[in-house]
């Protein structure tokens, strides 16, 4: 397995990409682009967030590529397609890597979502792994006593956090109908590194030192910490054998052995005897379910997007390239006011209907078609004003229902944060797979089961299951699935050609990063790379977010007298896209905002 030499982007925009943006910088004394005062923000982990990144260039192939977090798992990815592998194998592979050596961000404790497209069988199809709320959870989870509602770390630390976990039942099936090696070998790379042991990567130490509550539970502290409790450095090796096992046995008996079996049990253990406990059952295991879905897809221009349904929002992502649909943006430069306003006040509208219609669609009735629905983004897209924004939150519109009347939903207060990984991959036959996964928060959980973390998944429930009256669709509930951010999406030609493959970690904020990027491929005709690369810039519906240290910090006075509530923060997404040129070669890339890297031959 090759080792990639850490690469990524500088926040100081170089000349000659603020000539391709269109961009007239001010600067400081410095000659840098002035820099707003840093927010905090969970995922301000990188290490070199306050010097800059340096830049990436595209990875060309022309066979199979794969992007992913971190260069062991991208590499991991590639060697299973050398093998023969499919796109839906090496993805599998990927995801268990980056188990091991970006552990804050997801693994078998947690779930996900992928996408699969079948290249021979023109068939896309959604893959639902996302975790479940154990059959004896309560309404009242996050409160306390005396009806306080918990701060949300109060909430997350614990076993009541913690969802039942779909990745590996979520994996078993994609794998039953698109795999091509067995099942076990998929494995083999996860298991030779966690047994090997892997170098300590800079992100990862600044994760483990930053974070007071990890180091306090006995296996993670063993696993990750020197007898001092200090951090181990970057470039110590890290050994995991007991995720080693772990992968051993459930690579030879299949996902019975997690979910099952001594595991389970100490899955649950962990679960009802840790601080803040929860529920959860071996029934609750035994009985998990991954789901097969249909994915939504939209037009856009004259391509065909798709992406993941409910429980994920990335309809609402769909609902906001529906508006912009409406406007040329092809015709001004991807930093210029202009752009970021329609973006932003196409994202406010989407972000709106997100926050009441969007949850579980085995417990909720929701619009879905409607939110797509052409003639709705129509009306959605004549309440921008060209040349001013607002200040005042966007109000949820009325999607036709094919269900008929739907209750009168609240406004969903959950805190979706962004400690996530994204997983894109294309293999020789033009299969191809976008995959999100997650354990929610930093480290989950904090609770540690045999080498890997367990999700506080059930914090992306809203606390409160009524607003004003009215029934919240995220509310919690037995066996449902909370709602989530996470956008895999795939993106098609006019002819029905493959054309990118994209996703991203970050919370809430998933939704506008690959907007963005689907955007800067589509209309800007900028490469993967770039489009990935370029600086953030969003409205959730609380205002416009523009990414720190960037190019869009800029803009923040411009934007402001254009009538928006604009902030500067770090925007720390974590984009890895594919994408198919007419010749059929591929291109790949990685966010320099973190490790990851992207693979192919």
């Amino acid at each position: 397995m090759r080792i990639f030499r850490r690469t990524g982007l500088k926040k100081a925009v170089p000349a000659g990409l603020a000539i391709l943006l269109g961009l007239s910088l001010a600067v400081g004394a410095t000659g840098q682009p002035q820099a707003q005062p840093r927010a905090n923000n969970f995922e301000s982990i990188a290490p070199e967030a306050a010097t800059g990144r340096s830049e990436k260039q595209a990875t060309r192939a022309a066979s199979y590529m794969n992007a992913a977090a971190n260069p062991y798992a991208a590499e991991a990815g590639a060697e299973i397609m050398a093998m023969g592998g499919s796109a839906v194998d090496a993805a599998i592979a990927t995801a268990l890597v980056l188990n091991l050596v970006e552990p804050q961000s997801a693994g078998i404790g947690g779930g996900g979502f992928m996408l699969v497209w079948d290249n021979a069988q023109r068939k896309l199809r959604a893959f639902d792994g996302r975790e479940t709320a154990p059959a004896g959870v309560d309404r009242r989870l996050f409160f306390d006593a005396a009806g306080r509602k918990k701060g949300f770390m109060e909430a997350v630390v614990g076993g009541a956090s913690v969802g039942v976990p779909g990745m590996l039942r979520m994996f078993e099936l994609a794998h039953a109908g698109y795999g091509r090696l067995p099942w076990a070998a998929l494995f083999q790379p996860a298991i030779r590194l966690a047994e090997a042991g892997f170098p300590v990567s800079p992100r990862l130490h600044a994760l483990l030192e930053r974070d007071q509550q990890l180091r306090q539970m006995p296996q993670a502290r063993t696993l990750f910490y020197t007898e001092a409790g200090t951090a181990k450095q970057v470039g110590s090796l890290l050994v995991n054998a007991p995720f080693a096992a772990v992968l051993r046995r459930v690579a030879s008996e299949g996902s019975q052995a997690f979910y099952t079996g001594q595991v389970a049990a100490d899955i649950v253990a962990a679960v009802r005897n840790s601080p803040n406990p929860g529920g959860m059952v071996l029934e609750d295991l035994a009985g998990y379910r991954a789901r097969e879905r249909d994915p939504v897809c939209a037009p856009y221009r004259v391509y065909r997007v798709c992406t993941m349904p409910p429980p994920s929002s990335a309809v609402n992502m769909l609902q906001t390239l529906g508006i912009l649909s409406h406007f040329d943006l092809a015709r001004l430069a991807p930093l210029s006011p202009e752009a970021v306003h329609l973006v932003a006040q196409a994202s406010r509208l989407a972000y709106a209907d997100r926050d009441v219609y969007v949850g579980d669609p085995d417990h909720v009735r929701m619009p879905l078609e409607g939110m797509t629905e052409r003639g709705y983004l129509a009306s959605r897209a004549k309440l921008l004003d060209p040349a001013r924004g607002s200040t005042v939150p966007a109000t949820p519109g009325e999607p036709p229902s094919k269900h008929g009347a739907l209750p009168a939903y609240g406004r969903d207060s959950a805190i979706e944060l962004p400690s996530t990984t994204h997983v894109s991959t294309v293999d020789a036959a033009r299969n191809a797979v976008a995959m999100t996964v997650t354990i929610e928060n930093v480290f989950g959980s904090k609770q540690m089961v045999h080498g890997f973390l367990l999700n506080n998944q059930l914090t992306d429930f809203s606390a409160e299951a009524e607003e004003n009256g009215r029934p919240v669709a995220n509310r919690i509930e037995p066996g449902k699935r909370p709602r989530s951010s996470m956008a895999p999406t795939v993106v098609f030609n006019a002819d029905g050609s493959l054309r990118l493959v994209v996703g991203s970690p970050g919370g809430s904020r998933i939704l506008g990063y690959v907007a963005q990027a689907v955007i800067g491929v589509l209309d800007w005709r900028l490469d993967i790379q770039q489009a990935i690369s370029l600086p953030h810039y969003l409205d959730r519906n609380t205002g416009l977010e523009l990414e720190e240290g960037t190019a869009a910090a800029v803009l923040a006075e411009t934007m402001r007298a254009r009538g928006h509530k604009a902030s500067v923060i770090e925007l720390n997404s974590g984009l890895q896209g594919i994408e198919v040129r007419s010749d059929g070669s591929l291109i790949g890339g990685a966010d320099p905002r973190r490790e990851g890297v992207a693979a192919g031959r």
